[in-house]
């Protein structure tokens, strides 16, 4: 069985390379020890691989576009994400704060089923807190998220000498990641509009419903592995 492999070399200097070996690319060239602009670069791409990746983090992205509906609201909201889960990935990342991995998974699968319950609270005519205040629960369940995001970097591990460095472009490789993704989610939606679908009450209800089910499916499985 083949797989990707993520090669961490550390150098006598304390400077490290970090390569991604793939089955169409099983080997690398051992470089001179990278400066900033090589750490920055690195980095960047392995945030941007890190959150397309990661389904989860995906759908509660999607479910979050589909109760913001877009426009200013899912800007505040996605920021408000963003500034949340950088606080918990940084401290994570420099060892400040300590929670099982397992414990984490969980909870950002609840996040997704809370968010899912909210949009079917919409439909219903019931307006649910996410509704109201999209960024107060983003930048809630943000902080979980971003200790999601600290074990991608964990993998990776820090170079000595560009740790702020490597924070700040992974940090926005993930940022990148999530704006390529809710670009290609919105221009699916505008394409969705311009196509006459024959219309059906049920049909608002299925992207909810399908993402509340995978969450959930999630959350059995993750608490059944601790």
């Amino acid at each position: 069985m083949t797989t990707d492999v993520l090669v961490r070399l550390e150098y006598l200097d304390g400077t490290t390379q970090v390569t991604r070996l793939t089955p169409s690319a099983p080997s690398f060239v051992v470089a001179a020890p990278v400066g900033a602009i090589g750490v920055a670069r690195t980095y960047s791409v392995l945030g941007v691989e890190h959150i397309l990746s990661g389904i989860d983090h995906l759908l509660f992205i999607l479910a979050l576009i589909i109760i913001t509906r877009g426009g200013w609201k899912l800007v505040k909201t996605v920021t408000a994400f963003t500034v949340s889960h950088s606080i918990t990935l940084t401290l994570a990342a420099l060892g400040y704060i300590h929670i099982p991995q397992r414990a984490v998974e969980a909870v950002i699968a609840l996040s997704i089923v809370f968010v899912a319950a909210e949009i079917l609270r919409g439909r219903q005519g019931r307006v649910g807190i996410t509704a109201r205040a999209p960024w107060l629960v983003a930048l809630t369940f943000g902080l979980m998220h971003g200790l999601g995001f600290a074990s991608g970097l964990s993998e990776a591990g820090l170079p000595a000498g560009h740790i702020p460095t490597a924070l700040l472009f992974f940090s926005i490789g993930v940022e990148a990641g999530h704006f390529l993704f809710i670009g290609a989610v919105l221009s699916l939606i505008a394409l969705a509009r311009r196509v006459k679908w024959p219309t059906l009450r049920w049909a608002p209800l299925v992207p909810p419903y399908a993402i509340g089910s995978i969450a959930m499916f999630w959350v059995i499985q993750r608490i059944a592995a601790f």
